[in-house]
C-alpha cells in the first residue's frame, strides 16, 4: 500500500494552503486508552496541530481526539501532546531541514492503514500572500476550463 492511502479520518486543507509540501512521511502514534476507538469514528481535528522535534523524539501538539462516548473515566485529555513514531534517520532529516532551511513540520491527514492509525506529516516552506492568490488564479482557471469543455462536450 503507498504511502497516505487507507480510510482518511481527518484531513488539513489549510496546509496545502499555507505551506509548498516538499517531502511526506508516514508516522505511527502512541495512542492512550479509548483513542484509537475516536479515531474510528472519525472524532479527529488537524486543524491548528503542529509537530515539535525535542530530545530527539517527534510529538504533535494541538491534536484533538474527542472522548470516546461509551469511555467514561477511561476517557483522555481531547488535546494532550502525543508522540509519533519515526525512524531515527527519519527524525535527524526532519530536525535538519527545520533547524537549517526554515521548513515547518505539518500534519496533513490521518487515516487507518493495516488497522493502524498513520500520520501523513509533510516538510513544509511558508507561503508568501503572492504565492497564495497565484494558487488561487491557478484553481479558478482550471475550474473555468473544465466548465467550458463540460459546456462542449454537452
Amino acid at each position: 500500500m503507498a504511502k497516505g492511502t487507507g480510510k482518511v479520518l481527518a484531513q488539513n486543507k489549510k496546509a496545502s494552503h499555507d505551506y509548498f509540501i516538499e517531502e511526506t512521511f508516514e508516522a505511527g502514534m502512541v495512542l492512550q486508552g479509548t483513542e484509537i476507538k475516536s479515531i474510528r469514528a472519525g472524532k479527529v481535528q488537524l486543524k491548528d496541530s503542529y509537530v515539535q522535534i525535542r530530545r530527539g523524539e517527534a510529538w504533535i501538539s494541538n491534536m484533538h481526539i474527542s472522548p470516546y462516548d461509551q469511555g467514561n473515566r477511561f476517557n483522555h485529555d481531547p488535546l494532550r501532546v502525543r508522540k509519533l513514531l519515526l525512524h531515527k534517520k527519519q527524525i535527524n532529516e526532519l530536525l535538519g531541514a527545520v533547524k537549517r532551511d526554515g521548513y515547518t513540520i505539518v500534519p496533513l491527514k490521518m487515516y487507518i492503514k493495516d488497522g493502524y492509525a498513520k500520520l501523513l506529516i509533510g516538510l513544509g516552506k511558508g507561503k508568501k500572500d503572492y504565492d497564495k492568490r497565484a494558487d488561487m488564479r491557478k484553481k479558478e482557471a482550471k475550474r473555468e476550463m473544465e466548465r467550458v469543455f463540460k459546456a462542449k462536450n454537452q
